[in-house]
């Protein structure tokens, strides 16, 4: 299997939303997170706007891809995560809103920040207390200590603690 360097992360979290949010109604919508299966994979090549390598990322047998649909619609991701679970903490590879859902244009708030609560909660769920790790562009360490609540460890090392994911899931997820 064909490894690849690092990547440092650049998402932006647009709103902290209790689920996802019509940019135009200001309509929230009750969302789902599921693993990404292979018939998801002809949705989410960079032929269809997408700017990741989601096939790479699923072929890792280290690592966990999962979806976040709309309850209502399944069929339309709305954003893609990677994580690789460990025995201490969860560690995000990659994060990716659709295309839809980037930029002035953009159809729903709250992709971003739904995906970073689901992996702290799949953190508290297989025993790492909530924390999450990833690598993050140096231009935006700032942005997700104010947003998500990360610590900044050292280099480009971004690190959410308990009391951080704790906020992030009763957020997203108040039934958990």
């Amino acid at each position: 299997m064909k490894k690849r360097k690092q990547i440092l992360l650049d998402f932006e979290i647009d709103k902290l939303t209790n689920s996802i949010q019509n940019v135009q109604t200001g309509d929230s919508f009750l969302t789902d997170v599921s693993l990404i299966n292979s018939a998801d994979l002809k949705n989410t090549i960079k032929k269809t706007s997408w700017k990741f390598d989601w096939k790479f990322e699923f072929a890792q047998r280290d690592r966990e891809v999962f979806k976040l649909t709309i309850r209502d619609n399944p069929s339309i991701i709305q954003g893609l995560i990677s994580l690789q679970i460990h025995s201490d903490h969860v560690y995000m590879h990659l994060i990716e809103s659709a295309l839809f859902n980037i930029g002035k244009s953009k159809v729903y708030v709250g992709v971003p920040g739904n995906l970073v609560a689901y992996a702290c909660k799949l953190s508290f769920q297989r025993g790492g207390e909530g924390y999450l790790s990833f690598l993050s562009k140096t231009k935006l360490i700032d942005h997700y200590t104010k947003t998500l609540g990360a610590m900044h460890i050292g280099n480009h090392l971004m690190v959410i603690n308990t009391e951080g994911a704790k906020f992030l899931t009763d957020k997203y997820f108040q039934n958990f």
